[in-house]
């Protein structure tokens, strides 16, 4: 269900009330943000208005998983393989505007890398992968 949230922040002195919004921003789907700054006689806020959906989202507040140098833990052969994959994804996200990470992770380009002869249907059973990613990117990574 949908809710509405209004928070205010003393400009000067609020740090207190911006980490208590940090915090619940980490646990909360927040749909859309007004904010609006506002003079009550001589203080001046920031009023906040989160709309909002109920309920914590499961693993918004876990820590990333480390970053793996692929370099390290990928055969020579395999890093090029990933090396090139990662400049095809890196020409890609600029050309969309886009995150690299939202075209392929760097854990999929890997898996990726381990095979000799790409395919869609290797790239089907590669986890995070799904048909519309093999649509919309999979053929600039096939004809590499």
């Amino acid at each position: 269900m949908m809710q509405l949230k209004i928070i205010s922040v003393p400009v000067i002195g609020g740090e207190m009330e911006t980490e208590t919004i940090n915090v619940w921003i980490k646990q909360s789907k927040v749909i859309s943000l007004d904010k609006q700054l506002v003079c009550v006689g001589s203080m001046y806020y920031w009023s906040f208005c989160f709309q909002f959906l109920e309920g914590a989202i499961p693993g918004r507040n876990l820590k990333y998983p480390e970053k793996v140098d692929y370099r390290m833990v990928l055969e020579e052969d395999v890093f090029k393989r990933f090396a090139a994959l990662r400049e095809i994804r890196k020409e890609i996200a600029k050309a969309e505007a886009i995150p690299a990470f939202a075209i392929f992770t760097d854990a999929e380009l890997a898996e990726m890398a381990k095979v000799e002869i790409l395919t869609s249907e290797v790239m089907q059973n590669i986890q995070g992968i799904g048909e519309k990613k093999i649509e919309k990117y999979g053929s600039k990574f096939l004809n590499r």
